[in-house]
């Protein structure tokens, strides 16, 4: 016999108040965020000394169910802002769950940037193929030939490859997963979680709602359908060569190196610094 009133086993990790979310039927934003929930359990973190960062797009809506500390920031700011936490406070598990617009459109300085000096953030990069809040516009991710409002007779900008990016510009993991792959993403995010410098996951997240009804995949179920017929695992092959068609979705982990972060650096040198100019008034 069912008990009446039975709480969720996850409530205490989301905010009951913001719930049922507002995202589509079919939406793989879902996913991403159950994932999340999932390693936070699993490794009994800490609450108390957890921030979630998200920028403008549907993903965002992220840093508003997370029962954490959380900032839902300006469009592009989310890791300009997740950047100044983690320095103000090293201690903090700082984690950025935003979108591809977001990250790598108007945020795209931020994000090479951060990965360049080795933040110690953690971000996880839900990648729809164009900016589905706003009207399903093509965006830095769009793939070739995909149709979008912005694009009714096909994409002709060659798209980012995220994990190529991201490798390139000094994250010390990386890796690519689809919503089919939860298993997977995650132990990916344990991973980051416990892992010190800059980490990034892109997740390929399905939007049945706008690029899917342009692109001849009109449910959530269609989308996945796709995911499990074109993806490939190929772990800690070239980045470079990671490519997403219609045919091919390369997944896996691509970079997984250890290296100092920019904030144990930095203290580093202020410490030397400071004994130093003990040494100067001695």
């Amino acid at each position: 016999m069912v008990q009446e009133n039975m709480e969720h086993p996850f409530l205490k990790y989301l905010r009951s108040a913001m719930i049922p979310h507002i995202w589509c039927p079919g939406c793989g934003n879902g996913i991403v965020l159950n994932s999340l929930v999932h390693a936070i359990d699993e490794l009994q973190m800490d609450l108390d000394n957890l921030v979630v960062v998200s920028g403008i797009g549907c993903i965002g809506r992220t840093a508003g169910y997370t029962n954490t500390d959380s900032f839902h920031t300006t469009h592009g700011r989310s890791l300009a802002f997740a950047t100044g936490v983690k320095l103000a406070n090293p201690e903090l598990d700082v984690v950025i769950v935003s979108g591809d617009g977001d990250l790598f459109a108007i945020g795209g300085n931020h994000f090479i940037h951060a990965a360049r000096r080795n933040m110690g953030l953690k971000v996880i990069c839900a990648n729809n193929f164009n900016y589905g809040m706003t009207g399903g516009q093509q965006g830095p991710t769009t793939p070739l030939e995909s149709l979008t409002t912005t694009s009714p007779h096909g994409n002709i900008e060659h798209p980012f490859n995220l994990v190529h990016l991201a490798a390139a510009s000094g994250a010390t993991y990386v890796a690519r997963w689809t919503t089919l792959h939860v298993r997977r993403l995650t132990h990916s995010i344990k991973k980051v979680l416990q892992k010190e410098g800059f980490c990034f996951i892109e997740v390929i997240s399905p939007c049945p709602e706008i690029f899917g009804r342009y692109n001849r995949m009109r449910s959530g179920l269609e989308m996945m359908e796709w995911f499990k017929k074109a993806s490939v695992v190929d772990s800690f092959s070239d980045p470079a060569k990671a490519e997403i068609t219609p045919e091919r979705i390369v997944v896996g982990e691509f970079v997984d190196v250890e290296k100092l972060s920019y904030e144990k650096l930095l203290h580093e040198k202020i410490s030397k610094i400071n004994e130093k100019a003990m040494e100067q008034m001695s």
